[in-house]
């Protein structure tokens, strides 16, 4: 039996398609007890069928794949490490969008649903910059590299809101050896929401290749990796 769990299927992202879909519902529906008692018999069954095989760790990092990946990207609408949290199209509890670039900046049109909402009628902060640090991952592919978040600020200008698609733009800056500035906000049309400011500690392809498992069972932990890259 592989040590890694399979890649993803199609069959996959529709279940996860789904789930995502239950979170938002659970937190807007109006509905009695009897409905969520039934619905919770439901979820109690698929628990169960997912109990019934191996929970494994995903695949470490192949940069060949990463390569066709951006390669394809536009024709494809491939996406890197889809399963991954905040927007992997294949994890329940993720955002719904997709990112993509244009002229070198990086555009997404992003709607925050009912299970994201932090104070009434507004996305969660912390949701709001995670979506930042996601598509962090798709400006390295602006630049063809590879690279760890070394710091995030957003400066929150109004409140972000839940149910309309807001525009988030990123854009690249400086590099200085390692280091790599990106600016970037949110818009709902022409209204400013959030701005953010990213440093960006770009690495070789077989540090991002090393899985965090093996990092801390070789007594190296993950802040390590990017000792004396100089992240501030």
């Amino acid at each position: 039996m592989s040590r890694y769990r399979r890649p993803v299927t199609p069959a996959r992202l529709t279940a996860a398609t789904e789930a995502r879909r239950l979170g938002h519902a659970l937190v807007a529906a109006d509905a009695d007890d009897a409905t969520f008692d039934a619905v919770a018999d439901l979820l109690v069954r698929a628990n169960a069928l997912l109990a019934e095989v191996p929970h494994l760790p995903r695949a470490p990092f192949d940069p060949e794949h990463l390569a066709r990946f951006r390669r394809d990207r536009e024709r494809t609408g491939a996406e890197v490490m889809a399963d991954r949290a905040v927007a992997g199209p294949a994890n329940p509890t993720s955002v719904d969008f997709t990112s993509r670039i244009v002229d070198g900046v990086v555009e997404a049109d992003v709607v925050f649903g009912p299970a994201f909402e932090g104070a009434p009628g507004r996305a969660h902060g912390g949701i709001v910059a995670a979506v930042f640090d996601d598509l962090l991952g798709t400006a390295m592919a602006a630049v063809e590299g590879i690279g760890f978040t070394g710091r995030l600020t957003v400066h929150y200008r109004a409140p972000v809101p839940v149910g309309p698609t807001v525009a988030y733009r990123l854009e690249t800056g400086p590099q200085d050896g390692r280091k790599l500035h990106v600016r970037g906000e949110a818009r709902l049309g022409e209204r400013l929401l959030c701005e953010a400011e990213a440093l960006m500690i770009l690495v070789d392809v077989e540090r991002f290749k090393v899985h965090a498992g093996d990092l801390l069972a070789g007594g190296l932990l993950a802040g390590d990796v990017l000792a004396g890259d100089g992240a501030d």
